[in-house]
Parts: structure tokens; C-alpha cells; sequence
């Protein structure tokens, strides 16, 4: 099959000189002709946006949904899991560079496979839903709200893994195709996002309560990272949070942190996870799981 030209964009406006801002995440970045954005994988080709994720993921696996992780959504089933190059954070700790940085080489993209192919695979390995996961899927947000709308027309749920990294303008399009999200807390202060990911942490908070809100399945992850994000004040301010905005059942999973990608922090004990889950069910939240321990 013929891989298509570079697809066309949304989420985006014409600007002087030919440049491009880009609204797809709360970046804006304002994009130079043959530049890409950011997340590497949104360029400016002769004045226009186009998405070169779109049809062409690097990451393509079978998973059990529990992998995702989703400890309260659809247990025991297997999900087809496509990603791609890209991610509009900078987390010095990420544990999956190697996509979250990669970018495409455009004289040679990998092998086209369309929304519709997608779901074909799906349906033929006897999966129940489809995940946009791995790297940030917000980047190649086009291709996964064509592939979640026929997943939903094919009888298959969708799963959204993402960073919650998104403007509301995207998310109008997005959010409502899925079905369940795991949205990536990293750390719960402005500065921590901010010194660490490049970002910040109102627009993710905007995203958990956005899906919350509209009736979607919701599981929060928190990668601990010590001497970062794992201070008792900032456990329980995030716990408070979630109390005020959410409720007490929402799953919330804290995850050992690995040294990884820019940052050689030692590996989290166990013991902090251990004594996170306390602190969670001493105040009455029933949904605390730990990973990566």
C-alpha cells in the first residue's frame, strides 16, 4: 500500500510568515515552516499543520487491561494498545524516552496502518477495546479520535492513557469517544511540574475533572519519585484534592519510579508505596493500588 501524504491537522491557526500555532495542547506552540512542534511530531509543511503520527504507530501490542493500568475497568480482557512517537511533556524521569522522544524520519515512516486497520486487528485477536497509549496519545490526537470513533461503530471500548496534557478545544473532540482514562498525575505542585516536566499542572487537573464529570471510568496514576513528589504534605494535599473534586472510590495507583531517561534518583522503596497506601485508607479511600514494586 502507498503510505498517504502527511495528514492534515486540527487544532491549529494560520499565523505571519507562513508559521503556524498549534492548539492542540495548552504549548501553543507557534510553529516555523518545516519545524515541528514541541511534541516532534506536528510540522508545518508550506504554511499548514499536519499530524506525521497519524496512521503510523511504532508501538502496536496486545495487553491485558490491567496493564494500562485499569484495575475497575473491563477485568480480564485484552485490549489492542497503539502508540507513536511524541509527547508535548519534558519529564526528565520518563520511563519510556526511547518513544515519548523519538521522532519520524519523513523521507521513511513506518508502515501505514489506518484507523480502519486498527479495528480490523482488533476484532480478528479477539480484543475488547483499543488503547491510545505508550507515548502521550494527545499528540496523534486526529488519528485516535478517527480510530476511536469506528472503534466505538465496531462494538469495541476505548481506553485513553495519556498525561491529561490537552486543550479544551481538543478534548471537545476527544473525551467524548472514550470509554475509561488513566490520566498520569505527576506530581501535585505547580513547581514540580514545572521544574521537572516542562508544564503544568492546572490544565491535567482540568482534564481528570473534565472526564470525571461527563460520567467517564477514571484511575489516576502517581509515579513516585523520592525526595520529589513523595513528601507526606504532598500526598495528602493530592488526597484532599481528590476528596473535594472527585470521590474516595476513584482508583488511584502510586507506581515505584526507576531510574530513567535525564534523572538517577534511587529506585522508590517499597516502603514509601506501603505507607502512601496507608495514609490513603486510613482516610477512608478504598481503591489504593501499587505498582512496579
Amino acid at each position: 500500500m502507498k503510505t498517504p501524504s502527511i495528514h492534515a491537522a486540527r487544532w491549529w491557526q494560520a499565523e505571519d510568515s507562513l508559521c503556524v500555532r498549534c492548539n492542540l495542547c495548552p504549548r501553543f506552540c507557534r510553529i516555523k515552516p518545516g519545524w515541528t512542534g514541541f511534541c516532534g511530531v506536528r510540522a508545518n509543511i508550506g504554511g499548514r499543520l499536519g499530524s506525521v503520527a497519524y496512521g503510523h504507530p511504532v508501538s502496536v501490542n496486545i495487553d491485558p487491561i490491567e496493564k494500562k493500568p485499569l484495575a475497575r475497568f473491563m477485568p480480564g480482557s485484552r485490549t489492542f494498545s497503539i502508540g507513536t512517537f511524541g509527547c508535548n511533556l519534558s519529564c526528565s524521569f520518563c520511563q519510556n524516552d526511547s518513544l515519548s522522544r523519538g521522532h519520524y524520519d519523513l523521507k521513511s515512516l513506518p508502515r501505514y496502518v489506518a484507523p480502519e486497520d486498527v479495528i480490523e486487528l482488533a476484532l480478528r485477536h479477539g480484543c475488547q477495546s483499543v488503547s491510545y497509549t505508550y507515548n502521550e496519545p494527545t499528540v496523534f490526537a486526529e488519528y485516535a479520535v478517527d480510530t476511536a470513533a469506528l472503534a466505538s461503530a465496531n462494538g469495541l471500548k476505548n481506553v485513553l492513557v495519556s498525561n491529561g496534557y490537552i486543550t479544551p478545544e481538543a478534548a471537545d473532540a476527544l473525551y467524548p469517544l472514550i470509554d475509561a482514562a488513566n490520566i498520569d498525575m505527576k506530581g501535585f505542585s505547580e513547581e514540580f511540574y514545572r521544574s521537572l516536566c516542562g508544564a503544568s499542572l492546572e490544565p491535567v487537573l482540568n482534564s481528570i475533572r473534565r472526564l470525571y464529570e461527563s460520567g467517564k471510568h477514571i484511575e489516576i496514576t502517581n509515579l513516585v519519585i523520592p525526595g520529589h513528589n513523595d513528601g507526606e504534605p504532598m500526598i495528602h494535599a493530592w488526597f484532599d484534592w481528590v476528596e473535594k473534586h472527585l470521590d474516595k472510590d476513584v482508583p488511584l495507583h502510586f507506581s515505584a519510579y526507576h531510574p530513567a531517561y535525564r534523572m538517577r534518583v534511587e529506585r522508590t522503596p517499597r516502603e514509601t508505596l506501603f505507607k502512601i497506601r496507608q495514609y490513603g485508607e486510613d482516610r477512608g479511600f478504598t481503591s489504593i493500588f501499587l505498582g512496579n514494586i
